[in-house]
């Protein structure tokens, strides 16, 4: 069997202590570690893994809060390092991410939450020590950049996607990289969704599903408060450049709050929905389901799924519980609630959760009418080697981060380990503890 991943809207989640590396009963076993550097540990901020092919590449901030890119050849324990021209606050957001394309040209994003675009290229093919950053990628609506992301297009061409705006103003931008011109243009002669001046769209995605669309589901936020979420909406391409509805009808680009058909769920303005903490998942129909939690009539926080039939969304609550969640205010914020996508295991769906109160568990689904049939037993086989806090600085947790390549070695998955101190609302905090060690770990399957 081997590892399986939990795609989350297109973000890997994992759900430590809950679901962890559910392979087999036994789980993978570590076959090697190894280190690659100090880090910061000062507050939680995303690193990068990506193995392409023989070559693995590290992006992240060492202890001084440099960004810096590592290297090495699968199999050696020796790392090339090359320190970046940008250096990390304070800001959770400002998470850095790495693309490979057809040449094997590197190129890396990140450390940005509303400022000017933030871009290195290696001008050689795979060498870090190349990296050179560039001031632009097409010139324009790159000046408050946020939430850059790399992913492969349905013919395998390189897309960056990012915001451009703020919170509660901005547009999702697209580019598409020319791997022979090595040159960017947009994907998209509009942006994919604009908050006309009133707001923006938070976008999970897009997932690559099993019927070879790719999906997006977001809310909308009307200010920097977050509570301000409304209105889970959805849409699906073929290409990421012909969109349409749920029931297949095209629409018209940019979508607003006005484009007929996209929304899942009218949830309103502190309705207990955040930006964050939708899913994407699918049933063995191939039928896409949206996971989210918002406020139930008693005013309790609850998760829900959503899928299309009948001609319409139908929501299922999956949660009982006790305990609202009200969340207010900027920054980076706690998640009380973490909520996975649901999973089809063994002729049902599984969907996992984290809860301040109520701990970590799951529940089995009926497929049919995606109705909660009760809590179940997931093994956590995630090795204990990955569990341990090194640290003794109180607050410190574990940061995971699964490999965005792909080495080829079958049952292998490579992982990223870290230790940090928790968010604080991109706040500076007065004492922060020692460095802690970044590295990585290789894995095998059953």
């Amino acid at each position: 069997m081997g590892l399986r991943k939990i795609l989350a809207g297109g973000i890997l989640v994992l759900f430590v202590g809950v679901v962890g590396f559910c392979v087999g009963q036994e789980g993978p076993r570590v076959e090697r570690s190894v280190a690659v550097g100090q880090v910061w540990s000062g507050h939680r901020v995303g690193f990068c893994l990506l193995t392409e092919g023989q070559r693995q590449y590290v992006a992240y901030y060492d202890a001084k809060r440099r960004m810096t890119v590592a290297m090495r050849t699968l199999g050696s324990k020796e790392w090339e390092y090359q320190k970046l021209d940008s250096a990390l606050g304070w800001d959770s957001h400002n998470y850095v991410t790495m693309a490979v394309d057809a040449g094997g040209y590197v190129h890396l994003s990140g450390n940005m939450h509303c400022v000017p675009l933030v871009y290195f290229r290696t001008s050689e093919p795979y060498d870090i020590h190349s990296f050179k950053r560039l001031g632009e990628m097409v010139g324009r609506e790159e000046k408050r950049c946020t939430y850059p992301k790399f992913f492969e297009g349905a013919a395998g061409e390189l897309i960056f996607t990012y915001r451009d705006g703020g919170s509660g103003n901005g547009n999702q931008i697209y580019n598409v990289y020319d791997a022979k011109a090595k040159r960017w243009r947009r994907l998209l002669d509009k942006p994919l969704t604009d908050g006309q001046g009133l707001m923006n769209a938070y976008i999970v995605g897009p997932v690559r599903g099993p019927d070879g669309y790719f999906h997006i589901c977001w809310v909308w936020r009307d200010t920097p408060n977050c509570y301000t979420n409304h209105d889970l909406s959805y849409a699906r391409s073929r290409d990421m450049v012909h969109w349409e509805t749920v029931r297949g009808g095209a629409i018209e680009l940019p979508m607003t709050i006005d484009t007929k058909g996209i929304v899942v769920d009218a949830v309103p303005v502190k309705g207990g929905m955040i930006n964050g903490n939708t899913r994407i998942g699918f049933d063995s129909k191939k039928r896409v389901v949206i996971s989210y939690h918002k406020f139930d009539e008693d005013g309790k926080t609850q998760v829900y799924n959503a899928r299309f039939e009948g001609g319409r969304w139908r929501i299922c609550r999956a949660s009982d519980w006790d305990y609202r969640w009200f969340f207010e205010g900027g920054g980076t914020i706690h998640f009380e609630i973490r909520v996975s996508g649901v999973v089809l295991e063994d002729g049902y769906l599984t969907q996992s959760y984290n809860h301040d109160k109520y701990g970590s568990g799951a529940w089995k689904l009926d497929e049919s009418s995606l109705k909660p049939l009760g809590e179940i037993e997931k093994v956590s086989a995630q090795p204990k080697e990955l569990k341990k806090l090194e640290s003794d600085f109180p607050g410190m947790q574990l940061r995971l981060s699964r490999d965005s390549g792909e080495s080829g070695q079958g049952e292998v998955e490579y992982v990223l380990r870290w230790e940090t101190l928790g968010v604080n609302r991109d706040r500076r905090r007065e004492k922060v503890p020692e460095p802690s060690m970044l590295r990585v770990y290789k894995l095998r399957g059953d």
